[in-house]
């Protein structure tokens, strides 16, 4: 979880390919980890500031 937290923002979106400097598979498949952690309440979903 530690390690996912370093490609989401503040806000909890995931961080683009451009900031993070990963592939395009590698950005797949940490789209998908951070997608299940959020399902298992690991991870927040991202919220709007309010």
């Amino acid at each position: 979880v530690a390690l996912l937290r370093k490609f989401i923002s503040d806000r909890g979106k995931i961080r683009s390919r451009r900031i993070t400097g990963v592939t395009v598979q590698e950005q797949r498949e940490l789209s998908k980890a951070i997608k299940n952690a959020r399902e298992m309440a690991l991870l927040p979903y991202a919220t709007s500031g309010r």
